[in-house]
């Protein structure tokens, strides 16, 4: 390691931005790939057949998924223009926070008020990351962006991972926290999540700068100015050919990651494998997530982020493949252990690799499509798992069809030129 790539760890702007990776990543997975899942389908959805409850819990992660798809874009333009990035993604940290902490208040049988609470926190989740991952051209240079991104994701898995092994250690003995039963260990844990994401947010808020690119403006002259800007930059992106290939390469394989994310616990269930057994696979992946992130960050400083994400989906396919015809739980640790090697790398590198190909001086706007994009996937890759489960009573024909979006994904994906998507940005650079 060289001792550049050391300083990146003393940097305060690069830690406190990386924290909050941190903060969010215990929403990522106490609520959105571990408890809610379970507790929805076991709790709130009780009486519902499987088939249904899957439709619905889909359902609503695409519907949260499509108002991110539309309000993205616009709300990078306007936070560039304003200089809000930072204020953007408070207010949408605050959201996802507020309804999170929700969550404790829903009673049994409540499935309509869970999946909307969901849906608002997903929200706030997903269009807060659109501003946080704006802000990573500002605490890294651009020989430091593989490591650095990776450094945010890592510590996400670990973060996350802590609380959540606090939180399973809450559901599997709740009476030695004082708690009366699994159902409130639970509920407690949401709240737990909420004051965990708010508590390491503050450091980017105050560590973390933001030049001033523009003058500063009301939100009415903010959403005027968005409006033009977004205009403004669809005729870049028109320009920047590279940045568009990849973006829809991107698209589509990252569509299959988010959805192992948010539908795995429920193939899982669909199985039959005991709930307790999948909330362990979830820590596996955890803690093989933090160090193979930043192994990733290395791999892709260098070989490339490119080579990387296609190592990456390589394992994704595999995972599938071997998904696909499991029938013991031992079988989904292992899985888990895979998963955990690739999720934060592929995740990382995709998002250091956008920043290369991409102007500089407005860098939330093209995020806005970034993030845009991802969460559009994200509103197929759910619908299909659950309308394939429903039309052909067949999870095992579900989680195969997640493939064709990887291998697709890899196709245009090799397409890309970097060395000229770097020319194209700098190009356009105001």
């Amino acid at each position: 390691m060289t001792q550049k790539k050391l300083s990146v760890w003393k940097n305060r702007q690069v830690i406190s931005w990386s924290l909050y990776d941190w903060a969010n990543s215990a929403f990522a997975t106490t609520v959105m790939a571990g408890f809610f899942p379970l507790f929805f389908k076991q709790y709130w959805a009780v009486g519902l057949d499987a088939g249904e409850s899957t439709f619905l819990l889909g359902g609503f992660n695409a519907i949260a998924s499509l108002l991110v798809v539309v309000l993205a874009p616009l709300l990078g333009a306007m936070a560039d223009r304003g200089n809000a990035r930072k204020r953007f993604l408070l207010y949408f940290a605050m959201m996802g926070v507020v309804m999170t902490g929700s969550l404790f208040l829903v009673a049994a049988g409540g499935w309509l008020m869970a999946l909307v609470l969901y849906a608002l926190a997903v929200i706030g989740f997903s269009s807060g990351n659109v501003f946080y991952d704006a802000l990573l051209p500002e605490v890294a240079e651009e020989t430091e962006l593989d490591v650095v991104s990776s450094l945010g994701f890592a510590l996400g898995y670990l973060g996350g991972g802590i609380l959540f092994a606090v939180n399973v250690w809450m559901t599997l003995d709740p009476e030695q926290f004082g708690l009366s039963d699994v159902a409130t260990a639970v509920k407690v844990s949401f709240l737990m999540v909420a004051v965990w994401w708010a508590l390491f947010s503050i450091p980017v808020m105050l560590f973390v700068s933001e030049p001033a690119t523009a003058p500063a403006m009301d939100w009415k002259s903010s959403a005027r100015a968005g409006v033009e800007q977004l205009r403004h930059t669809l005729s870049r992106l028109k320009l920047l050919r590279q940045a568009g290939l990849f973006l829809v390469a991107y698209w589509l394989y990252i569509d299959g990651v988010d959805t192992i994310v948010r539908m795995a616990v429920d193939y899982g269930l669909a199985l039959g494998f005991d709930a307790n057994g999948l909330i362990v696979a979830l820590l596996i992946t955890q803690f093989v997530g933090f160090p193979a992130a930043i192994l990733f960050g290395h791999f892709g400083g260098r070989f490339g982020p490119r080579q990387g994400i296609f190592a990456a989906i390589g394992v994704y396919l595999v995972i599938i493949l071997w998904a696909y015809q499991m029938d013991q739980v031992w079988e989904f640790y292992m899985l888990a252990v895979a998963i955990g090697l690739v999720q934060g790398g592929i995740q990382a590198l995709s998002r250091s690799f956008y920043v290369r190909l991409i102007p500089r001086d407005k860098p939330a706007e093209f995020f806005g499509f970034y993030n845009m994009l991802g969460k559009f996937a994200a509103v197929f890759g759910p619908l299909m798992m659950g309308g394939i489960s429903m039309a052909t009573g067949s999870p095992r024909l579900s989680i195969l069809s997640v493939a064709v979006l990887f291998v697709a994904g890899a196709l245009l994906l090799k397409r890309v030129d970097e060395g000229d998507g770097k020319r194209q940005a700098r190009l356009l650079e105001e």
